[in-house]
């Protein structure tokens, strides 16, 4: 096994898990870990499993904020919710390392609803579809990232 292919799985391996622990930027480590690989080849292999790799990460960055975010929409749960779910992720990822995101955007979009509903009972289901919003999208995110995984590994294979 090259230098290269080791490089390249270590960066796919820690790419994995910062999608699971939103710490490091998962997808764009996967990405980059596939080009460590296929840029010294230089050959057509290498560059259609870039290629292919790329065309499957941007694909699914786009589909990770469209398709919760469409799901939130329709439930109700209002823009500025959401900001107030981010903004407090924002710091909870500051104050709580690893798990402070998620902590945080919870909490957000429950003091915001609460705050806009005035009722404990409405806010929580807007907090439960925003939680389920947050699962999908890390979801899709996996998805795409095992997806470029794969597609590197049938490049290994292949060559």
């Amino acid at each position: 096994m090259t230098p290269e292919t080791l490089v390249a799985a270590l960066l796919i391996v820690v790419g994995i898990v910062g999608i699971l622990l939103p710490v490091l930027p998962g997808l764009v480590l996967v990405l980059a870990g596939i080009a460590v690989w296929a840029v010294p080849r230089a050959d057509a292999l290498g560059w259609t499993v870039l290629g292919i790799a790329t065309a499957i990460v941007v694909l699914g960055s786009v589909a990770k904020y469209l398709l919760p975010g469409r799901r939130l929409r329709d439930s109700g749960v209002p823009g500025r919710t959401i900001a107030a779910g981010a903004v407090l992720g924002v710091v909870g990822f500051f104050v709580i390392p690893v798990v402070g995101l998620l902590l945080g955007f919870v909490l957000g979009v429950y003091l915001a609803e609460l705050a806009r509903l005035r009722d404990n009972q409405q806010a929580w289901p807007s907090t439960r579809q925003a939680l389920s919003a947050v699962g999908w999208s890390v979801v899709i995110e996996l998805a795409t990232g095992l997806l470029a995984t794969a597609v590197w590994i049938g490049g290994l294979v292949i060559g």
